[in-house]
């Protein structure tokens, strides 16, 4: 389990529900940067980075791993790891490879997309059998399938074994290679019991992020065959991604390995009981209305005025909030939320509907 927390958060008494990308180093964390044995990482010197790697990459199951600044950087380095300009990827239609990275897909690699929608994420194979481009000049070239587990838009949904395995299966199948977009994967292996190898087994490249759930500063991991992780390691230097004494960010991630890995079962709890005390609520629906682990979305009724309205009064009451959409909202516990810090959320969230309009 964790150490003593960093609170308070970044304003007296406030509750921070935006993301588990907002935590702060615990006390533990902190002592491990500062005690962290570096050297220059871009000339392969940093013996934290190296333990680093070592390390994640045998918790994955893969031969080898890079440590680099941030998930989008890892799924960009595994875009053009996989493909060439002009060639395709196929994901789902909310991941976040496809949201949320400035389409660096194609302004940086020049690879098209084909993204196809799912259930909160979840794919099924019969939706992906006429997604293969035929060998013809006029079409781009399909080359990977990149799937995300668990699934940040899907509410924070886990990918069922049993599907990834048969959607990895058919890619190969075909000749595609694939990308598992992991930033979140440990919660799936707490929320699951399915250790991490049996995840990535069916995956040519992996990565994960550091700096969520598990409440590093900074950092994310791309691991897979050595071969790829040395062509990695050049895709790194060109987007700029490399660090000089990086181990005092690669010692948080240690920490977080050892420390913060088994305690995201405290986070997926939580959530539940969010979700609980909002599904009692009037004028707030929960989407989907399962959790997974721990993430939790919730529509707004239109008499609460629009999401980020309702943001809004929630935060002038020291609950903060992300509106994703005209009348969609995203809450997610993290390191940095308790029991009590979800009841207190639930009695501002009661404050304000309760209000209705004029509570806003």
């Amino acid at each position: 389990m964790s150490d003593e927390r960093s609170r308070p958060a970044s304003a007296a008494g406030e509750l921070d529900f935006r993301s588990d990308t907002v935590t702060r180093p615990t006390a533990g964390m902190r002592q491990a940067m500062a005690e962290a044995a570096v050297g220059d990482d871009v000339f392969g010197e940093d013996p934290t980075v190296q333990q680093l790697q070592e390390r994640i990459a045998a918790e994955l199951g893969k031969e080898a791993a890079l440590f680099v600044p941030s998930g989008t950087m890892s799924n960009l380095i595994a875009v053009r790891l996989h493909c060439r300009p002009g060639d395709e990827l196929i994901c789902e239609a909310g991941s976040h490879v496809y949201i949320y990275e400035q389409g660096g897909y194609a302004q940086i690699n020049g690879t098209a997309v084909w993204p196809v929608p799912g259930r909160y994420g979840i794919l099924s194979l019969d939706q992906l059998q006429d997604t293969v481009r035929g060998d013809n000049p006029h079409l781009p070239r399909t080359r990977l399938l990149c799937l995300e587990n668990t699934h940040n838009r899907g509410g924070g949904r886990i990918q069922p074994y049993d599907t990834l395995a048969a959607l990895c299966d058919w890619a190969h199948g075909r000749g595609l290679r694939t990308h598992l977009d992991g930033a979140r994967l440990f919660n799936a292996v707490v929320a699951t019991g399915i250790e991490a190898p049996r995840w990535t087994r069916h995956f040519d490249t992996v990565g994960v992020c550091f700096s969520k759930g598990l409440g590093a500063p900074v950092g994310s991991a791309i691991a897979g065959p050595k071969a790829l992780i040395a062509e990695a390691l050049r895709h790194r230097k060109v987007l700029g991604g490399g660090m000089r004494q990086a181990g005092v960010l690669a010692a948080a991630a240690l920490y977080a390995l050892e420390h913060h890995v088994a305690r995201l079962a405290d986070d997926h709890q939580n959530a539940r009981l969010l979700a609980e005390g909002i599904r009692s609520l009037d004028r707030l629906g929960l989407e989907p209305d399962a959790i997974d682990t721990n993430i939790v979305y919730f529509r707004v009724h239109p008499s609460c005025g629009t999401a980020a309205q309702f943001c809004a009064a929630l935060a002038a009451r020291g609950l903060r909030m992300l509106p994703l959409g005209p009348a969609l909202v995203r809450a997610v516990t993290h390191l940095d939320v308790s029991r009590d810090d979800v009841a207190r959320a639930l009695e501002i969230l009661a404050e304000v509907v309760g209000g209705g309009a004029g509570g806003l």
